[in-house]
């Protein structure tokens, strides 16, 4: 299914122009145990609803950004860069992926 998918650089464009690279997690504490560990890299919440996630502009302007959309009809209801909330509560930041999705 094709949807559009708005880059905070370039505006509206077609989501085959990105790359989904997965929901937003949390890094675990700095020493994790096997199970924090576990859970970071192997599970996803995977809702059926609105979710925040990373998307790169591949064939664009290549930028990271991250977007909330609704998994259940890909209406993306916000796009922000990283580290650009709310100035008198600034959201934490989210670690980059490593490697984009292909």
């Amino acid at each position: 299914m094709s949807f559009l998918l708005s880059c905070p650089n370039c505006g509206p464009r077609d989501v085959n122009e990105f790359a989904y690279s997965g929901e937003v997690t949390t890094r675990p504490a700095e020493t994790p145990d096997l199970r924090a560990l576990t859970d970071y890299v192997y599970f996803r919440r995977n809702v059926a609803g609105v979710q925040r996630e990373w998307w790169y502009h591949r064939f664009g302007c290549e930028v990271w950004f991250l977007a909330e959309r609704d998994t259940r009809t890909n209406e993306v209801l916000r796009v922000e860069l990283p580290g650009r909330g709310d100035e008198a509560t600034p959201a934490p930041e989210p670690a980059i992926p490593d490697t984009p999705a292909v």
